[in-house]
């Protein structure tokens, strides 16, 4: 790779990349695990509605989403003109709205993976756990929760990968400014526009490297026989 090419690399797309992505999959795996549980183990009226409603980042177009967002946190939005009106703070055109857009696109994943893990958990083992005077919360933490760790996992990693490279709604919600919205994805999207195809290559090869590593991580937990 030429040295001036070296010479004029950003690594700050990279950085805010990765910093987006983890905050997006640790609020992912929160709200995932929770509402994983609830699909998997309760009889919630309208449950078939809200896991569909869920879901609906999967299939929905990037823009769809990103508009969404814009409706509900733009300044004339009802939580964003509050959150502006209370505490003179907006996501958009800030790197937390790129957050906001990656954890809605990567939640499907974590939550579909942590509902299939805790359905598969066996229960008789977990009524074992409240015969030796386990609480409900001791069973799930203890027991419940580091038998279906593994699809969680697998499922966690997946959307780690997805975050990574959220592009369409971030753009919308968080714009691409250098050094403070603009991630990988839009970093390679504005090289190409520029003209500078090599820079492009070089982020789209970095990012292809540590997708392929996480995928290969997830495919080792989905393929991890199940606890006994």
């Amino acid at each position: 790779m030429p040295a001036d090419l070296w010479s004029q690399f950003d690594a700050a797309p990279l950085a805010l990349t990765l910093r987006v992505a983890v905050f997006a999959t640790g609020l992912a795996l929160l709200l995932g695990v929770a509402l994983g549980w609830v699909f998997a183990r309760t009889r919630l009226p309208g449950r078939g509605l809200l896991e569909a409603i869920c879901m609906l980042p999967l299939v929905l177009p990037p823009t769809v989403l990103g508009y969404g967002i814009l409706v509900l946190m733009g300044r004339r939005g009802a939580l964003g003109g509050w959150l502006r009106e209370h505490f003179d703070y907006s996501v958009i055109f800030n790197w937390h709205g790129a957050v906001i857009a990656s954890t809605l696109v990567a939640l499907p994943l974590v939550l579909k993976g942590a509902s299939s893990a805790f359905a598969q958990v066996d229960r008789n083992l977990e009524a074992a756990a409240r015969t030796l005077r386990q609480s409900a919360w001791g069973s799930f933490v203890r027991v419940t929760l580091p038998l279906a760790w593994p699809g969680i996992l697998a499922g966690t990693l997946l959307a780690f990968a997805r975050a990574m490279g959220e592009f369409g709604a971030s753009l919308m919600v968080a714009g691409s400014i250098p050094g403070q919205t603009q991630t990988a994805s839009m970093a390679i999207y504005d090289a190409v526009q520029a003209g500078r195809d090599d820079l492009a290559l070089m982020l789209a090869l970095i990012v292809s490297a540590v997708s392929v590593a996480i995928l290969v991580l997830s495919n080792r937990y989905l393929q991890r026989p199940p606890s006994p």
